[in-house]
């Protein structure tokens, strides 16, 4: 442990004083409340003179010491409230004792109290809490940052460090009022889109996170071990083809909220631990899942943020569908003004080399298309907009076009320039599963650590027969990053991935 400061020594100091007065500083009985700030403020009734007996909890923000009168706020889970209290109201002598020997000389801010009282309004206007009786529930022996607000309502002394409120997000939480705003809009985000889903009757399930073989994505993985079994497992990097097999085994549609995992880049739309839904629709295709996705957005963004059109960075975005669409090669074209769809891997590399474009000798044909695309195409698309129709050495897992040669039944949604959803005419297969498999394992062969491994479990389940099917994994953490305006995937992380901090 670290050398104490000499805040926090006198905080040590004082549980032992509280212990000496027979007040335990970490009590365990349950502590009844019966209100909170919020709902102290709105309920409050000057000419009734209601609330004559409140009972709430929270942390001390701030204190006055005035003699025999004293100020002070605490924060509970609503928000903040003013408390007065006077050493000659306090009811009994323990309660005196309480504010002499404890409350002025022991009680610190961060300590989280309960106190019982009347609400009043005092002289200035605000609605307060006369206390008469507190209750220490528990001692906080670490100072916290004193974050003061002045009566123009400037704010002084913030809690701003970046990398100190990823790494200590409690204490983030804590002093800054609107910390907890971006995680509530993120569980209500959730729960609108699994009201929908739930809605349309498709079931919430549970695939493994721990697997045998990496599958469902182009992506690098963590590797485990299993000493029981002697055998190396992997944190999953999608759940796609375990939903696909349940899809097999009957049900309509199925959906999961995933955890996610990539042993990949880090920077500010990528975190190695994300959250992604998926969900599988039996009996449809991709041409219905955009207009699906387009109806869930929507809905969910008007849930969330009360309207359609919100304000991300400056730039208007509009949910309300329908969505541009553009083909993959067209939208190349558009930028570049090349036609490259029918160039071979040779002629890619030329290519990518004269553009200034990184490759190296691993990447297919797929990987030289999609470089290409990201260097000229996403951060052009701001408005949400389906990039369709992928060439097939990009999508291992898609069913051909059914119209196009060397094309897929594919599309990815673009919102400000970074790809939310990606989403498919679900391969059904078998034969031709396997030889997509098959040539993934040849890019493997060549030095591709994202190139897919094939899972005969899954092909074998795809061999008793998989209905045509449209799938689609949606980007949880990138979603909640534009409907809360935040520009770095780890404000819509509680704990996101930290480098090691220098010892």
């Amino acid at each position: 442990m670290s050398e104490l400061n000499e805040q926090e020594k006198i905080r040590r100091e004082s549980l032992i004083k509280l212990k000496e007065l027979g007040i335990n500083p970490f009590p365990a009985e349950e502590f009844k409340t019966t209100t909170t700030s919020v709902e102290i403020k709105e309920n409050y009734s000057e000419t009734k003179n209601n609330l004559q007996n409140v009972c709430l909890a929270g942390r001390i923000m701030s204190r006055r010491i005035m003699g025999k009168a004293s100020f002070a706020e605490i924060k509970d889970f609503k928000g903040r409230i003013q408390l007065y209290l006077n050493r000659d109201e306090i009811c009994s002598g323990e309660d005196k004792t309480m504010y002499n020997n404890v409350f002025k000389k022991h009680l610190d801010i961060g300590d989280i109290i309960g106190v019982e009282g009347r609400v009043f309004k005092t002289k200035v206007g605000e609605v307060s809490v006369f206390v008469k009786k507190i209750t220490l529930l528990s001692k906080s022996i670490k100072p916290l940052p004193i974050v003061k607000t002045d009566s123009e309502g400037v704010t002084h002394d913030a809690f701003k460090d970046t990398e100190l409120r990823y790494r200590q997000r409690s204490l983030d939480l804590i002093v800054n009022d609107g910390a907890w705003g971006v995680f509530e809009k993120r569980t209500n985000i959730f729960n609108a889109i699994r009201s929908r889903l739930n809605k349309e009757g498709y079931i919430e399930v549970e695939t493994p996170i721990l697997q045998p073989i990496v599958g469902g994505a182009a992506a690098r993985p963590f590797i485990t071990h299993h000493n029981t079994l002697d055998t190396p497992l992997y944190l999953r990097i999608a759940n796609e083809l375990y939903l696909k097999r349940l899809i097999v085994g009957g049900k309509e549609g199925v959906y999961e909220f995933a955890k996610d995992f990539r042993n990949e880049g880090m920077d500010r739309t990528h975190n190695p631990e994300f959250t992604m839904l998926e969900f599988y629709v039996a009996y449809k295709d991709y041409n219905w899942m955009m207009g699906f996705v387009e109806s869930l957005l929507e809905e969910t963004v008007k849930s969330v943020c009360g309207k359609t059109k919100i304000e991300y960075c400056g730039e208007k975005i509009e949910f309300k569908g329908p969505y541009k669409r553009t083909p993959f090669f067209e939208a190349i074209k558009k930028e570049t003004g090349d036609d490259i769809s029918k160039m071979t891997e040779k002629e890619l590399l030329k290519y990518c080399k004269s553009k200034n474009i990184e490759t190296n000798k691993t990447m297919g044909r797929g990987k030289l298309f999609d470089a290409v695309f990201g260097e000229f195409c996403e951060e052009k698309l701001i408005q949400p907009t389906y990039i369709t129709n992928y060439p097939i050495e990009m999508s291992p897992l898609t069913k051909k076009h059914r119209s196009e040669e060397g094309l897929t039944e594919r599309f990815e949604l673009f919102i400000n320039g970074k790809e939310i959803a990606n989403a498919y005419s679900e391969q059904n297969n078998p034969i031709e599963q396997r030889k997509s498999l098959e040539e993934q394992m040849r890019l493997g062969e060549r030095g591709d650590d994202e190139a897919m491994i094939i899972d005969n479990q899954f092909l074998t389940a795809l061999e008793y027969g998989m209905p045509p099917t449209s799938g689609i994994g949606i980007g949880m953490d990138r979603l909640t990053m534009l409907l809360t305006n935040k520009t770095s995937i780890q404000d819509v992380l509680f704990f996101p991935q930290m480098k090691p901090e220098n010892k």
